[in-house]
């Protein structure tokens, strides 16, 4: 029913920044939220940014002010991540969910991407 798919990953040194995106496909409802979650070994799996169907977003406080979470056309989910630090590296998971109202970072999803590693260096 929906598809999601990664991709900006990489590796970039502490204090730089990247991009990640996330398309979505076969989108059967207008009522949605949407974000990022993320991995590290050895750890749980975090919500990082949310944005619901009616704009609401919803940050970790872990990268409040540093990361940025935003919607394009077409249903494009993006994730600008500045003044990486090597604790941010982990897999980054787009995730969605049909939602009515709005959704915080760590809301509980549906559908998931295969994720992207972001691995950032000192």
């Amino acid at each position: 029913q929906v598809q999601l798919v990664e991709s900006g990953g990489g590796s970039v040194q502490a204090g730089g920044s990247l991009r990640l995106s996330c398309a979505a496909s076969l989108v059967t409802s207008n009522n949605y939220c949407m974000g990022w979650f993320r991995q590290a070994p050895g750890k749980e799996r975090e919500g990082v940014a949310s944005i619901a169907s009616d704009g609401f977003i919803s940050y970790a406080d872990s990268v409040k002010g540093r990361f940025t979470i935003s919607k394009g056309n077409a249903k494009i989910l993006y994730l600008q991540m500045n003044t990486v630090k090597p604790e941010d590296t982990a897999m980054y998971y787009c995730a969605a969910s049909v939602w009515h109202g709005y959704c915080t970072h760590n809301h509980a999803m549906n559908y998931w991407g295969k994720g992207t590693l972001v691995t950032i260096s000192s």
